[in-house]
């Protein structure tokens, strides 16, 4: 998946997750995305390379670092709990989906527990 598509679909993929928000508190250059005022996911470009920033299991994170070449440690971000994609030819929309999925669930995760019932109904 190449840069562009890699950031096209993350964008589609995060805002179908219940409550989301798309928002620019960092300026143009960053799409920030959150779910009960807590981001979940960043895209932006640096150095010239588009990447997509999500919140990972630090087990899975470096797992997934060992796996596929376009996944690094967090890129200006607490490395050990945080992920960039970056688009190589290993990393596939259904992969993309499921580290967002992980990432937008660890942030459901952490909210009070007021707010997990509202924004994922049993």
């Amino acid at each position: 998946m190449d840069s562009k598509s890699l950031q096209a679909h993350a964008k589609r993929v995060a805002l179908e997750m219940p409550f989301t928000e798309h928002c620019w508190p960092f300026g143009p250059e960053y799409d920030v995305f959150k779910v009960g005022g807590k981001i979940f996911m960043l895209m932006a470009t640096a150095h010239g390379r588009p990447h997509v920033s999500l919140k990972s299991d630090p087990e899975k994170s470096l797992l997934n670092q060992q796996i596929y070449r376009g996944v690094e440690p967090g890129y200006h971000l607490n490395k050990k709990h945080w992920i960039s994609l970056y688009g190589t030819e290993d990393i596939t929309p259904e992969l993309v989906a499921d580290l967002i999925a992980d990432s937008w669930n660890l942030v459901v995760d952490k909210l009070p527990k007021k707010d997990q019932k509202w924004i994922r109904p049993v």
